[in-house]
């Protein structure tokens, strides 16, 4: 009989994570939190829509389930929310979402924790968990955290609630020999390394770079990829950075690489807008007879709103000096003006994209990288 599987939340990574499911042989459903049904996901609906976006866009006719009927027979629960609210009404919007996912599991099923929390974040998690079913964890129910970010391609970890493996959940995921099961907090003390060391290279290269100033150093700091970071990638599982700092309060060296880190990521942002206005003042131009493009091309599914967050930002402070901002995912959307164009990449495949139109007075292409490059055509 096939292991039953639910996975809670129609993001890019559930339906990732769904997809790999069913082609390793798991009877899954997937749900999605604005309807009251859970889709079924087979090896067919893989095969044909190998990506949410597919799914979405083509919202084809899929077999369907109540919710509570889906989560009841569930031998795995996968907690992959889509979250777009920030700072405390996050952690109320988390809440709510575990509570509704979890209400309805039934005695020896188990719960898989697939977002990065700090210290003690899972504890909380298998306290509400308790509270809400009744159930005991380690007894009655079995708990996982198997935090998925763009950090590891493979994950080095799965935390255990007792640290031992679980053999089902190996051939669902098809997890490598390199995987290793650990104790929960074991696990997040891993993901805290992971999460640090992404966040503390990123900061030194960001706090650097604001120390070069003439175009020589600039391109000789080029010849080391610096180039090729993006705000894209330097905001990757900000949401597990915030998760851990938390976690602490006070003063402490940890809080210290934290708020380092949260700080060199604001820093860019102001930096990124000083490189604008600079772009300005040196071409003479006119806040009136300018606009700004921030091409980003967000995946709208993806479980955390942290890239979302910093478009928003963006767009709000640089319409502090220009009215005229507009956001896109795609540059086939720039339409040509009277204006000049100050178009801002914010990616490297968007860079990529864009790259392909002619840079001159009008356009004027600005990389979002730690270096804020301007592109010019060759």
């Amino acid at each position: 009989m096939n292991t039953k599987v639910v996975v809670f939340g129609l993001s890019t990574e559930g339906y990732d994570l769904a997809c790999k499911i069913a082609l390793n042989g798991g009877d899954v459903h997937i749900i999605d939190e604005s309807t009251p049904s859970a889709i079924i996901i087979k090896p067919d609906t893989v095969k044909s829509y190998p990506n949410i976006k597919l799914l979405k866009d083509d919202e084809p006719l899929l077999s369907m389930v109540p919710i509570e009927v889906a989560i009841s027979k569930a031998q795995y629960l996968f907690f992959a929310p889509r979250l777009r609210k920030t700072g405390q009404d996050s952690k109320t919007e988390l809440n709510s979402k575990f509570k509704d996912a979890v209400s309805k599991i039934k005695k020896g099923s188990s719960v898989v924790y697939c977002l990065g929390t700090g210290f003690g974040g899972n504890s909380e998690n298998i306290l509400l968990l308790e509270h809400v079913t009744g159930l005991k964890t380690g007894k009655n129910v079995s708990y996982f955290y198997h935090p998925l970010n763009k950090l590891e391609e493979i994950p080095s970890f799965i935390g255990s609630y007792n640290g031992e493996a679980d053999e089902k959940l190996v051939k669902l995921l098809s997890l490598g020999k390199t995987t290793k099961f650990v104790a929960i907090k074991t696990s997040e003390h891993l993901h805290a390394i992971n999460t640090l060391k992404h966040f503390s290279e990123t900061t030194c290269i960001l706090e650097v770079c604001k120390f070069a100033k003439d175009q020589t150093t600039k391109s000789d700091l080029n010849l080391n990829d610096l180039n090729e970071i993006y705000l894209d990638k330097m905001v990757d599982s900000l949401f597990d950075l915030r998760s851990l700092g938390n976690s602490f309060e006070g003063a402490s060296s940890m809080m210290y690489l934290i708020n380092g880190s949260l700080k060199g990521v604001d820093g860019y942002i102001k930096k990124l807008i000083d490189e604008i206005r600079k772009v300005l003042k040196k071409k003479e131009l006119k806040a009136s007879r300018t606009k700004i493009v921030l091409f980003w091309s967000l995946d709208t599914y993806e479980m955390k709103g942290e890239k979302h967050e910093k478009l928003d930002e963006l767009e709000t402070k640089l319409k502090d000096y220009i009215s005229d901002v507009e956001s896109i995912q795609d540059y086939k959307n720039i339409f040509q003006n009277d204006k000049t164009t100050i178009i801002v990449a914010c990616s490297k495949s968007d860079y990529n994209s864009i790259s392909k139109l002619k840079s001159n007075d009008q356009v004027i292409i600005i990389k979002a990288n730690p270096l804020c490059e301007i592109y010019t055509q060759k």
